[in-house]
């Protein structure tokens, strides 16, 4: 058995399994976003992302598992790999793994990578496209974090990747942008549209993300590439490298470039290190750096930043990132 504990509501929460009639915990090293997507659909959801380390407190009793390796074709968390019921070395309570699972799938199609294209979402059984009327960044932004991607960088209207078929799942829709699916935004009603395909709604996610901090503006910088997350090695990282990141993301001015994982340790892949950025780049893979995957850290050595809004300057209104009303 499996359960979500200490969340609000039964969608999140820290991950517990029962083994010999004892409920305990599943430690964060190796969990991926197919050990998270197993989880929720084990649960009877669609799909859903991992949260920070602790996010949901820390459990009692025993860490059931380690070292978990999904295929995220499983049906149960038991199917996938790991290290064995109970073998999980000196992994404490302070990694216990939390999910947030969706029962509303969403994906983004017709884009050149996964990180930009039309955006359908999942309900009922079938697939269907999303309306662009009063569509912007923000309903942009709950759907990049949905997939579990960075801050939303253009929200598009009329149909840019190519008109969907069949049916429009949803309208006028108006997010906050801090929801954590697309369903829980304020819409019209499930099938409830006046559009064509002609005004399908897009989106473009940035293909970085801070990890760890205690808001959007600050954690470990990772980057995605070749199908995986990754680090950054803190080697020759400066205020200028830490300017780009936080301009791709969206989140204004860098005001620290932070060294020796001072945000926690990452996991896996160590993707870029020796970087060095001129500051105009508009992302972090575009500065000169050794090679992707080509590193001599540890993630001892992981860069994070500190960004600001500075003067909380916003452009609204518009459907990209660098355009609209100034506030």
């Amino acid at each position: 058995e499996i359960r979500l504990v200490g969340g609000s509501s039964g969608l999140e929460g820290r991950v517990e399994i029962l083994y010999q009639g004892v409920w305990g915990t599943v430690c964060n090293i190796g969990w991926d976003d197919n050990d998270t997507t197993v989880v929720c659909r084990q649960l009877g959801y669609v799909t859903g992302n991992s949260t920070r380390q602790g996010h949901f407190g820390s459990g009692t009793g025993p860490v059931w598992l380690s070292q978990v390796g999904c295929l995220g074709n499983e049906t149960k968390l038991s199917h996938c790999m790991h290290s064995g019921a109970g073998n999980v070395g000196s992994c404490s309570h302070v990694r216990d793994v939390g999910v947030h699972c969706s029962d509303v799938n969403v994906r983004l199609v017709n884009g050149p990578t996964k990180f930009e294209g039309r955006v359908e979402v999942f309900h009922n059984g079938w697939w269907g496209a999303v309306c662009d009327d009063e569509w912007d960044l923000r309903d942009a932004q709950v759907v990049c974090g949905e997939l579990g991607f960075g801050t939303a960088v253009a929200a598009s209207h009329s149909a840019v990747y190519g008109r969907g078929s069949g049916l429009i799942w949803l309208d006028d829709l108006n997010c906050v942008g801090t929801e954590w699916t697309i369903g829980n935004c304020s819409h019209g009603g499930w099938g409830n549209s006046n559009c064509d395909h002609s005004e399908d709604a897009s989106a473009k996610c940035a293909t970085g993300r801070l990890v760890n901090g205690s808001t959007k503006y600050e954690g470990r910088v990772e980057v995605y590439h070749n199908g995986q997350w990754g680090t950054v090695c803190d080697d020759h990282w400066d205020l200028t490298d830490a300017q780009v990141v936080c301009s791709q993301l969206g989140l204004g001015v860098a005001t620290a470039a932070l060294h020796g994982s001072f945000y926690g340790r990452g996991i896996g892949q160590i993707w870029l290190d020796g970087l060095h950025c001129a500051g105009t780049e508009m992302t972090i893979g575009n500065c000169s750096h050794r090679g992707w995957g080509i590193a001599n850290c540890g993630h001892g050595e992981d860069a994070s930043v500190n960004c600001t809004p500075g003067l909380l300057l916003r452009l609204v209104g518009g459907s990209l990132y660098n355009e609209g009303r100034v506030e």
